[in-house]
């Protein structure tokens, strides 16, 4: 059991990646508190967990505002007494928007949630884990953080800037004993695209951005995801930091 009583946090739990990271996370001893906007499948992950013995903590939570941030953390330190880890997973699309079409609106609702959310939890996050001598930091980057033209402008912009976040924390950090590291993950089968309705289907929106997907080897899984996870929790990456690692089946790599 990797995470043998470690204390996670991981946002975006309810679904998806997220909900495959709780639970592997739980089965290899780690003590959890989750959050998700989304209560009813939240609290399903949590149930599940505690029923096969594990230990976790539903926290409804909206990663854009910061007083779910100061609650999330808070409880996992006042219920278990540490934060070892932090998974920043919980993220949206931004309907494959062209530039020339986002509005105010949509891209700083994109940058609250996969920005700020990322941001402030990090910022809560820190002074614990340098007090404590350890810690781990995973954010859910995306193969749009790493090239132009994976989604719309909004999306590809946020992620781009979670890659920066990541390296600046995992060198900065690094002399405490704090390690920050990425998953970029290509196509994977999440519910993520519920966030896709009324999606830009023009020649600039979902057309154009859409236009390397034939060369795209296969969809991922959610727990190929959260196996990555692990094992960038866990000791066995103790020489990892601040770095991203792709998981798209070699999509990238044409």
């Amino acid at each position: 059991m990797n995470l043998q009583n470690k204390v996670a946090v991981v946002t975006g739990a309810g679904s998806g990646m997220g909900k495959e990271i709780a639970k592997l996370f739980a089965q290899e001893g780690a003590k959890l508190v989750l959050a998700d906007i989304a209560e009813a499948p939240l609290n399903e992950v949590a149930k599940e967990i505690q029923a096969s013995g594990g230990n976790a903590i539903p926290i409804v939570s909206n990663v854009a505002r910061e007083e779910d941030i100061q609650t999330m953390i808070n409880t996992a330190v006042s219920e278990f007494g540490a934060l070892d880890i932090l998974v920043n997973n919980a993220g949206i699309m931004d309907k494959m928007t062209a530039a020339a079409d986002v509005t105010d609106e949509l891209w700083e609702r994109v940058f609250a949630v996969n920005v700020g959310g990322p941001m402030r939890a990090i910022r809560k996050a820190l002074p614990i884990m340098m007090k404590q001598g350890h810690g781990v930091i995973i954010n859910t980057a995306s193969v749009g953080g790493l090239f132009g033209s994976r989604a719309g402008a909004a999306y590809t912009a946020s992620k781009h800037a979670v890659v920066g976040l990541t390296k600046n924390v995992g060198f900065q950090y690094a002399n405490f004993g704090i390690r920050c590291n990425a998953i970029a993950p290509g196509g994977v089968e999440t519910n993520i695209g519920a966030d896709m309705a009324d999606v830009d289907m023009s020649a600039l929106g979902m057309q154009r951005a859409m236009v390397g997907m034939g060369l795209n080897p296969r969809m991922g899984k959610p727990d190929e995801i959260a196996k990555l996870a692990l094992f960038l929790a866990s000791d066995d990456s103790s020489f990892v930091n601040g770095t991203v690692i792709i998981a798209d089946a070699g999509w990238t790599a044409y």
